[in-house]
Parts: structure tokens; sequence; C-alpha cells
């Protein structure tokens, strides 16, 4: 049975003779049926942005009846994601196996490559969104912009002035360096479990300021408890209640201050064309659904439906830009 690779080689093939030479998944009749329930793993912790988001995903496909046997959310977010990475790595060939993932799929193989994960061999199946960071201050505080936050940090000092995140490495520590690098300013990075837990300490006062994403963060704003400074993105990416947050390049502060958190699905190595193909339209279902869409508006999720080879091609060239994050931040050599 033929399967569909998605090696440098595969790639390097493409660009000389086109893409009509690949199978594609979305072709291929989709015949195959899950056995037995479909362990869905998260590559984070409980109570941040991807378990909330593949959780969400999962009840969409239960309530809907999208799929013939239930996916199971298992939480495996140890080591920045590696414990994920490994697992799906040893689950080559497993059809009943997909993974959530977000940008730890990039940078925990780059700082770890002793882990021996080479996330070309594993398959595509779709991006579902991009995600995106806000700056976040508790509400009690009097810091209203931008201009107010590098001052209050300035003057507390890098000791005094706690970030939370969620560990070395990880996409919020590569956009708090962003942050520092831009406006000349020093801050200790506290790392947690989760951007839930980040969040819920923001609001404890136990940390003055985050980046979270905005699923992390919205109900503490709603409620009137956190505020936000400056999103992430470039200028009209987001509309509804995120696009009222001004962007750091509507600020004046440039088009570089802007970073993505990929919401993605994938599957291990070696799986049969036909079972990525009924992955592909499990997800597909699940985008084309008013709660999905509604889901993205809400929790200020930029769309981006994406599979098959195009799909690994984004991976490539995320993970060369997280390399060169990596680099610029001291992560990596």
């Amino acid at each position: 049975m033929k399967k569909l690779g998605i090696s440098i080689l595969s790639l390097s093939v493409a660009a000389g003779i086109g893409l009509g030479s690949f199978v594609d998944a979305t072709s291929a009749k989709a015949e195959w049926q899950p056995r037995k329930p479909i362990e869905f793993v998260i590559m984070a912790g409980k109570g941040g942005g991807a378990d909330r988001l593949a959780r969400f995903i999962q009840s969409l496909i239960e309530k809907n009846k999208f799929s013939p046997k239930p996916f199971i959310p298992i939480n495996k977010g140890g080591g920045s994601g590696a414990e994920a990475l490994t697992y799906l790595k040893s689950k080559a060939g497993d059809p009943h196996v997909v993974m959530a993932t977000l940008n730890s799929l990039y940078t925990t193989p780059l700082r770890n490559p002793g882990i021996g994960v080479d996330i070309q061999t594993f398959t595509p199946i779709t991006r579902m969104a991009e995600d995106t960071f806000q700056l976040w201050v508790n509400s009690e505080t009097n810091i209203k912009t931008v201009e107010d936050y590098v001052a209050a940090v300035k003057k507390a000092g890098p000791q005094a002035w706690k970030m939370g995140g969620t560990g070395k490495g990880a996409e919020d520590s590569l956009v708090t360096a962003m942050l520092s690098k831009k406006f000349g300013i020093e801050m200790t990075y506290i790392p947690y479990k989760g951007g839930g837990t980040v969040a819920k300490e923001l609001i404890g006062n136990q940390i003055n300021s985050t980046v979270n994403n905005p699923s992390e963060q919205v109900g503490f704003w709603d409620a009137g408890r956190s505020r936000p400074l400056a999103s992430f993105t470039p200028k009209g990416k987001l509309t509804g209640k995120f696009g009222q947050i001004p962007t750091f390049e509507e600020l004046g502060y440039g088009d570089n201050m802007a970073y993505y958190m990929q919401r993605s699905v994938i599957a291990p190595a070696d799986i049969p064309v036909e079972v990525q193909a009924f992955y592909e339209g499990v997800f597909e279902k699940v985008y084309k659904s008013a709660e999905w869409q509604k889901y993205m508006q809400d929790k200020g999720l930029i769309p981006g439906w994406l599979t098959g080879v195009e799909l690994t091609r984004y991976f490539v060239a995320e993970r060369e830009k997280h390399r060169e994050l990596l680099k610029a931040s001291g992560e990596i050599k």
C-alpha cells in the first residue's frame, strides 16, 4: 500500500517535477474506519491553549458524530513536548493515534536533538488555525499602554519584574525575548506547567505580566481582571473583540513584532494514505462547522486550513524560522 512520504527528498522532488506527482490524500477513497478509540495526544499540559483547543475539537467530533469511534484526549506535555514527540515516534504505523501540536513541534527537537525526533517523518493531517499572543498585565495596575509597561519594567528592575511563561525555549519565552530586545528591558522569566496556570498566576499577582494566548486570558479579560496592552500580530489580522487590541505595528513599533502559534494535527509516520484521508475528512468537518468558526472568532484564532505537502512545507519553513529565533535568544548555537 502506498504511503504519503514527507521527507526532504520528497520535498526536493516536488520542487523538480511538480506537486502533481504526489499522492493526494484527499483524493483517495476514505474507506478506512477506526476499529477502536483514537488517542488524541496533546503535547502540552492541561488548561493551556493547546489543551483547551484539542478538547473543544474532541467535543465537536463526538457531538456531531464526525467519527465512528471517539477521540480520547491524552496530555503529554513533559519536557516541553518531548514526551509527546517521542511517544508519537514510537507509534509509527499505528492508525489510531493523532496529535495536536504547537510550536514546540519545532523548538523542542531543535533544543534537544538527543531525543532523535525528525518532525518530517510524521504524517501531516491539517493546520486548523494560527493562534496569537498578546502582552497582558493585571487590571489592578496603572499600566495601560506599552509605554507604561516599559517604564514599569525598567523602574522595577530585572530581578523584581516577573514574566510568566511555560518554559525555557517555549513559544512565550521567544516572544518575551522579542519584547526584551525591542525595548531594551530585562525581566525574570518564571516557568509554569501550562498557559492556563500562567494566566491564573497573573490574576493572583504572583507574576507581573504574561504573553498568553487569547483563549488563556479571555475569561479574565471578560471579568475585568486582566488588561491587554498590545497584540503580536500584523495589523488587520484579528477581528471582533481581539481586533480591538492595538498591534505593535499599529502603535508604531514596526512590523517585526509578530509571532504565531500553529494549531495543527499530525499522525505517526508510515500510516496508510487511506488513514490519512480519514483524519483529514474528520478535521475538515470540524473546520467547516459553525461551532469551530465561532470558536476561532471568540478565541482570537486566525483561520488557516492547510493539508498534505503544503502543510509539510509550512512545518519545514517554520522550523527554520524557529532555528534562527533560538539562535538569537541563545538557546542553541
